[in-house]
């Protein structure tokens, strides 16, 4: 059965695949997992590698084993000024 909108309320979309966002999220549920998922590791990346936030989301989209909604989802988290998953 189709969701029906709510009057008055904007239905949120994915900013990267146009497909339905999470309540509290500016990604659908594939690409907020993998949005969370770069977050999280980062710190081990940097402790790691001394690597920038910049740097590791370019080494993540150019990584070849990177999965599809990661790469996606690092690619448009290295647009944005504000690196956040979730709307606050």
């Amino acid at each position: 059965m189709p969701r029906q909108k709510t009057e008055g309320k904007k239905e949120l979309k994915c900013k990267i695949c146009n497909r339905e966002a999470t309540d509290k999220s500016k990604y659908c549920k594939l690409h907020a997992k993998a949005c969370t998922n770069i977050i999280r590791k980062y710190d081990q990346w940097k402790n790691a590698l001394e690597i920038s936030w910049k740097e590791y989301l370019r080494e993540i989209a150019k990584n070849p084993l990177t999965g599809q909604w990661a790469k996606e989802t690092a690619e448009n988290l290295a647009k944005k000024e504000k690196n956040r998953c979730h709307e606050q």
